[in-house]
Formats: C-alpha cells, sequence, structure tokens
C-alpha cells in the first residue's frame, strides 16, 4: 500500500477534490492529537454557519443517553422499555412490543415494520413527519418477529428514545442536552427543533457550527472527558463503537446510533447525516474529521469516499513516518 507523503499540501489536494468533485460539501476540518490540523469552508460558508445534522443528530442522543447511564438514569439495556411508554401506546398494540429492550432501540434491531433504501431513503418519514403525535405513530407500528436481532436502519427508535430520556431524566431533551452536554462543551449557539408534542426531535433536527462539532468528535475520543471534566463513561463510547449486526450498503455496520466502519484495518467510528454531515472518530489516530453539507437534496455524494480515499492514507502515512 502506497501512500502519498504526509505533508499540508496532500490535505489542499483534498480541498481541490471537494470543490470539484463534491459540490454540496460546505466545510472540511481535521484535528489531530489535539491540535487542528486544517479548517476549510467552501461555498460561501464560514465558521458561523449553523449546520442541519439531519440523522447525525442520532449520534447526539446517543452520547446524551451516554452521559444518563453516567448519572444512573437508565435501565439496564435488556430491560424492557414498555412500562414506560405503554401510556402513549393504541388500545391494542402489537403483541411483541411489551419485550422491546433499550437496547434493541439503540441498535436498530427491535423489528419494527420499516422500509429503509440502500441511501437510507425511509419509505415512512414523511408519515411519521405528518402525524401529530410522532410517539403514538411509533407504538403503532408492528414488531415483525423474524426481524427481531436483524438491524433496519429506522429513524422511529431515535424519537422513541428521546421520548424515554426525557422520561428518565424529568428533563425535557433539549434542556437536559444544554445543561450536561452543550455548556460543558461550552456550545452555546445551536437549535434544536421540536416535534409536534413540544419535545426534542430525536432522528434529525440538530443544527450546529462545525466547529461544535469538532467538539463533540472531541469529546469521544478522550474517552467522556473534557477538560478533565468527566461527562460519560468511556465503556459507553466504546459499546455505543462497536460494529453489531449485518453491515448495511456503502455505510459499514451499525453501534448504538453510530456508524462503524474498516479501512485497511483501521476501525473507525462515524455520525451520518443526508446530503454529508459527518463527525469521523479515530481513535488509533487520534484525530477527529468534520464534514457539513447541503442537505436539502435528494441526492448526495457521500464524504466517506473522499474519507477514505485521500485523508485517510494521508494520516495513516503520518503515523508510519511518526509525523504529527
Amino acid at each position: 500500500m502506497n501512500f502519498t507523503t504526509p505533508t499540508a499540501p496532500a490535505l489542499h489536494a483534498a480541498d481541490r477534490t471537494i470543490r470539484a468533485q463534491y459540490p454540496g460539501i460546505r466545510c472540511f476540518l481535521l484535528a489531530q492529537h489535539g491540535q487542528m490540523r486544517h479548517e476549510q469552508y467552501f461555498q460561501q460558508s464560514h465558521p458561523a454557519v449553523l449546520h442541519d445534522l439531519r440523522s447525525a443528530t442520532k449520534s447526539v442522543l446517543s452520547l446524551l443517553l451516554g452521559i444518563a447511564q453516567y448519572q444512573e438514569l437508565l435501565p439496564e439495556l435488556d430491560k424492557p422499555v414498555w412500562d414506560d411508554v405503554k401510556e402513549y401506546a393504541p388500545s391494542r398494540p402489537d403483541s411483541y412490543w411489551p419485550e422491546m429492550t433499550l437496547r434493541q432501540l439503540l441498535s436498530m434491531t427491535g423489528g419494527l415494520y420499516w422500509e429503509t433504501g440502500p441511501k437510507l431513503g425511509e419509505r415512512f418519514i414523511h408519515r411519521l413527519h405528518r402525524s401529530k403525535n410522532w410517539t403514538g405513530f411509533v407504538l403503532r407500528l408492528p414488531v415483525i418477529p423474524e426481524q427481531r436481532g436483524h438491524f433496519q436502519y429506522c429513524s422511529a427508535y431515535s424519537h422513541l428514545l428521546a421520548c424515554l430520556l426525557s422520561k428518565w431524566s424529568g428533563t425535557p431533551v433539549r434542556d437536559y442536552a444544554d445543561r450536561y452536554l452543550f455548556s460543558p462543551l461550552e456550545i452555546k449557539d445551536y437549535h434544536w427543533e421540536t416535534a409536534p408534542d413540544g419535545g426534542a426531535c430525536g432522528h434529525v433536527g440538530l443544527y450546529m457550527k462545525a466547529i461544535d462539532m469538532m467538539k463533540l468528535g472531541q469529546l469521544c475520543l478522550a474517552g467522556g472527558t473534557f477538560r478533565g471534566n468527566r461527562l460519560l463513561q468511556e465503556e459507553w463510547l466504546h459499546e455505543s463503537m462497536t460494529p453489531r449486526g449485518e453491515a448495511f450498503s456503502e455505510y459499514g455496520q451499525y453501534g448504538y446510533h453510530w456508524w462503524t466502519s474498516e479501512f485497511h484495518g483501521l476501525r473507525y467510528a462515524y455520525a451520518h447525516g443526508h446530503g454529508g454531515q459527518q463527525i469521523y472518530v479515530l481513535p488509533e489516530l487520534e484525530a477527529v474529521a468534520v464534514f457539513a453539507s447541503a442537505c436539502n437534496v435528494k441526492r448526495c455524494k457521500n464524504p466517506k469516499r473522499l474519507m477514505e480515499e485521500q485523508i485517510l492514507p494521508v494520516l495513516l502515512a503520518d503515523r508510519g513516518t511518526g509525523s504529527e
């Protein structure tokens, strides 16, 4: 395997590729060993822009659940969550719903009836969004017995997790996030949309600056600590970023609301949102990379290919030469 010399021009070459082949990308940030190595904005974007994270919101929700676990607010992962959601359920729920566990929600392996395409397009997502009661909509979904234990990308799980987090913490999700995640990370300028019932969306709806997306990645890289302050356990992050189930399309395998993949033996995890909103966590390389992109598009080019073809080779070459 031949890699290019680990120099700044190699990263500028990635910038040129972005301009030529990835017109949707609005910024690319790379930090390593606690230092920013590269920060570039495109298409008239700038550091103050709040980017719509889309489904990368799911990974932030996973961090919040990890914080709640550290605060001993969560039940055991294999305990059914039914008692905490049955008040929102229809009078005749699917008979398998009372067996749904927190682990199944986190890993999207509960067997809910859902259809997702190879590019993560969800056939029923607009029905969920048109519903006036998202939680009720989710709890009306049937469970397919033979699908239980198998991964099926489904945003319904994430919304239900947000409802449960609010119940378990006794705090609206946005307030909980502000107090225990964003404020400790000194993230002040953000926006989180609300569902029709007034709660925070669990699967989409979070808007952040690219530099603040970087802080989230750095928190993960540091094992759940920020400036000596522990927010969540390193074990939670490890479990969240451990691949579970079958690989899905070009995205890799899913953990607990984080995608995981491998490049020439290098394991990494990343948050992903439609259009190309991504936070890469690369523990072996002590690096975090961030992409933010236009999200109001039907088709988009996944920056994961760019990451593996041009950026990871630079970082791996650095490691091979001992350069920082």
